[in-house]
């Protein structure tokens, strides 16, 4: 490598202010061609992805026939009911940061096989609105359920109820006060936790103090206030990739979540995500005395395996504990079709228990504006 000597200021010794200038200029020129770079990278990326028959599909979900339920403390949760009004049921509970578009490929296998379901936005998320009075409290997101029930299932026994992340905490919430075996003939629970949720996760490096490790989970993680920046970049998907899915998430996949995270709330985000810090819901699962099945993936950095353990142990009427190879916590997204094959199980779980019977004649649907 040849050494080029560096002209000096005579007086000073320094290098003079043309070769300054020169190597501003070449620093420049470098980062512009980086920048360069990075821009044709996410050009092609965003090409693919605009090729890709998921994406394109999963861009565009299903649209039921929209339900505006009043929670009892007066906020409006938006559901969406799709297929006969006499099919069995399914009720879909999204989790954080999520709307009920989630369920989308799993709601389509499921009309396919001629299912009614229902699926709603968690309060402030969505189409629902924030909560009345600004109270988060996780026992307000049992009494949301409460309130979906009544308005699109009321009089049924043939429904089975699911809920991912935070709409498995949602059900446990709503099972702490209701007649759980009155109104659901079966229960599904994805991906989630119901006590110690921070304690548990694998985000944190395990290098830092507990003491710091949690609060750094409490605070910057799960109750940052701070928007997410809505300019998706490799970097940007890398880090979501990293927290949320498996391995083998598509694209397609990564960037239907980021756009849906982008979308919510900061302070609802924030809000919904210091309840689940301070939730503690073991005791409710006793009262889920229906048919239950666990599903949970062994990659799930955000609720661990452990979290889907402590909840088998303590259920009632387990069905199954099934621990997905290669998934993350998107469960619904990562893999559909298996997460539709546990909620047939624990239906046919149910009628061989006799839980269901004939459905009766739907009630009246209080439709949204």
């Amino acid at each position: 490598m040849v050494m080029h000597p560096v002209e000096q200021d005579e007086m000073t010794g320094e290098p003079n202010r043309r070769e300054r200038l020169g190597a501003m200029i070449r620093v420049a020129g470098a980062g512009a061609l980086g920048l360069a770079g990075a821009g044709l990278a996410e050009l092609s990326f965003r090409r693919r992805l605009g090729a890709d028959p998921e994406h394109r599909r999963l861009g565009h979900p299903l649209r039921g026939q929209a339900v505006l339920a009043a929670s009892k403390d007066g906020t409006g949760i938006h559901a969406e009911v799709f297929g006969p009004d006499a099919a069995p049921t399914f009720v879909l509970a999204p989790g954080w940061t999520e709307t009920l578009a989630l369920f989308d490929s799993m709601t389509r296998e499921l009309l396919d096989q001629g299912y009614r379901v229902v699926a709603y936005d968690l309060r402030g998320q969505g189409r629902s609105t924030p909560a009345a009075g600004g109270d988060w409290h996780i026992e307000r997101y049992g009494e949301d359920l409460e309130a979906v029930l009544s308005a699109t299932c009321a009089g049924r026994r043939d429904v089975i109820v699911a809920g991912h992340s935070m709409g498995a905490m949602s059900i446990a919430a709503w099972a702490r006060h209701h007649d759980v075996p009155a109104r659901v003939a079966g229960a599904v629970l994805m991906n989630t936790g119901v006590a110690g949720l921070i304690a548990a996760t694998k985000l944190m490096p395990q290098v830092l103090p507990p003491a710091l490790a949690l609060a750094v989970a409490r605070f910057a993680f799960m109750g940052n206030p701070m928007p997410v920046p809505s300019l998706s970049t490799v970097l940007s998907r890398g880090v979501l990739r990293y927290v949320a899915f498996g391995p083998y998430a598509s694209d397609a996949q990564v960037d239907f979540y980021e756009r849906m995270l982008v979308r919510c709330p900061p302070k609802v985000r924030a809000a919904a995500g210091l309840a689940m810090c301070d939730m503690d819901l073991l005791d409710a699962l006793a009262n889920i005395t229906v048919p239950t099945l666990v599903l949970s993936g062994r990659l799930d950095r955000l609720t661990p395996t452990s979290h889907a353990e402590q909840i088998a142990d303590s259920l009632p009427q387990l069905v199954r504990l099934i621990e997905l190879p290669g998934i993350g916590h998107m469960g619904p997204l990562e893999s559909p079709h298996e997460l539709v094959r546990a909620l047939l199980e624990v239906r046919a779980a149910a009628d061989a228990a006799g839980h269901t019977a004939a459905v009766p004649a739907p009630a009246p649907l209080a439709l949204s504006g």
